[in-house]
């Protein structure tokens, strides 16, 4: 039997993000520690204003730090051009919005065909791979739909499967069942669980305790600090 090693796929190493408001600063991260494993599934948990959102941004490399060291699929993010992590947020991370971020005037498989546009994939490439991503969401019925003509669930599940088309290591889910009814995030989170399942690095972000349960670890953040760091499940 040959075992094969868990690989880092997040390191953080005394990540601080200081954010300068006229003549005052606000600390949002504090020497922040970090390390996440290929295939795990973390919820990073905390209230309005503890900075997960900030570190959300810094995962998403939709922000860098002021201060310390981020490595995400063995890239050094605090080293990079725009340009550069602008392909890193491509090719590498899976967003999952709570508002959905779906274009209006384009159908399911039109959004989630827009990641491997980016990338340069074919025409019929991408179209063949949004396909079956949104058939592994369960909306093969729904491929031509807009987003005015689905549900806000449907309206998810397009989104994730926008998120996963592209075979990213990691997927980055903040607030996914925030705007939804309970039936329709219990669905949503059934997806994420199944995702994990195959394969699919995941990290979560919520205020919601019962939601964070449902991942295998979970991190807890706090006025910036990391107050707990815990297996569940």
């Amino acid at each position: 039997m040959v075992t094969v090693e868990t690989k880092s796929l997040i390191e953080i190493n005394r990540m601080s993000k200081i954010y300068k408001m006229g003549d005052s600063e606000l600390q949002a991260l504090k020497e922040i520690n970090v390390i996440i494993n290929s295939k795990e599934f973390i919820a990073i948990v905390g209230p309005s204003g503890s900075g997960k959102s900030t570190l959300m941004n810094m995962i998403g490399c939709l922000d860098v730090p002021t201060s310390g060291e981020y490595y995400l699929d063995g890239h050094e993010i605090c080293k990079l051009k725009d340009d550069e992590l602008a392909n890193i947020r491509n090719f590498t991370i899976g967003f999952i919005f709570q508002g959905f971020n779906l274009l209006s005037k384009l159908n399911a498989v039109e959004n989630v065909e827009l990641p491997l546009t980016y990338q340069g994939k074919s025409n019929k490439e991408a179209r063949d791979r949004s396909i079956v991503a949104l058939e592994r969401v369960g909306l093969g019925d729904r491929l031509y739909h807009k987003p005015s003509e689905l549900s806000g669930g449907q309206q998810q599940r397009v989104a994730i499967a926008r998120a996963l088309v592209s075979n990213p290591p990691l997927i980055l889910a903040d607030e996914p069942t925030g705007n939804l009814d309970s039936k329709s995030g219990v669905e949503i989170m059934n997806i994420l669980r199944e995702l994990h399942a195959g394969g699919n690095t995941i990290v979560l972000i919520t205020h919601d305790n019962n939601i964070a349960m449902q991942a295998k670890r979970i991190i807890r953040i706090q006025d910036g600090e990391i107050v707990e760091d815990k297996e569940v499940g």
